[in-house]
């Protein structure tokens, strides 16, 4: 009962100004990533309540063609109101019991089928994991569970990641820690909306 977040999000998508202006104006939607590698799993992505960080992620795809689906000439960013309805909270511990069994049961059926587990790694010239083909498959895993239990399914799911360098020897936190939003139901979106201009001063 406790899965329903009772409070809208508000989520922050980087992406080229093209697909922006076009969601803006009601022409086109955002597209779910179905990558082996989500981090959350599949679904739209966003950063919450962070709207530079969103803009770095956009301006790293323009430098990176390869990382993205689409080409990102122009960087932007599209703000959106989500209600995160039944949420795959990774923040709340009953979410990680599913998420933990989901595992125990992929690892199962892997060892049974003789077969290794996708594996969570590093690209080159990075230390952080980002291509996280383990958790996306668990992840999958558990929401094909519940299915298959005929449980109600997640409208989304939401963890917070570590990620870059401390910003000072022996902080607690790192420089791109945050945490993001991956929307299963693209009807929890409620609307997309324009940043101010005096939020898009993001620092690569």
């Amino acid at each position: 009962m406790y899965d329903v977040l009772p409070s809208f999000a508000l989520g922050f998508h980087g992406c080229d100004e093209a697909l922006a202006e076009a969601v803006f104006a009601g022409q086109q939607t955002l597209r779910p990533s179905e990558n082996e590698y989500d981090w959350l799993g599949h679904g739209i992505y966003f950063w919450e309540n962070s709207p530079n960080r969103a803009l770095q992620y956009a301006r790293s795809l323009a430098r990176h063609p390869r990382r993205s689906r689409g080409r990102v000439n122009k960087p932007a960013v599209v703000g959106a109101v989500i209600d995160l309805g039944s949420c795959l909270n990774l923040l709340d511990a009953e979410s990680i019991h599913l998420v933990k069994q989901g595992y125990e049961q992929l690892a199962a059926t892997f060892a049974i089928a003789n077969k290794p587990l996708p594996a969570n790694r590093a690209p080159a010239g990075s230390n952080d994991l980002l291509l996280r083909h383990l958790d996306c498959a668990v992840i999958e895993f558990a929401h094909a569970l519940r299915a298959e239990k005929g449980q109600a399914s997640f409208d989304s799911a939401r963890a917070a990641f570590i990620e870059g360098d401390p910003p000072y020897k022996n902080a607690g936190f790192h420089e791109q820690a945050h945490i993001q939003i991956c929307v299963r139901d693209t009807r929890r979106i409620k609307g997309y909306f324009r940043v101010l201009p005096d939020l898009r001063r993001a620092r690569d």
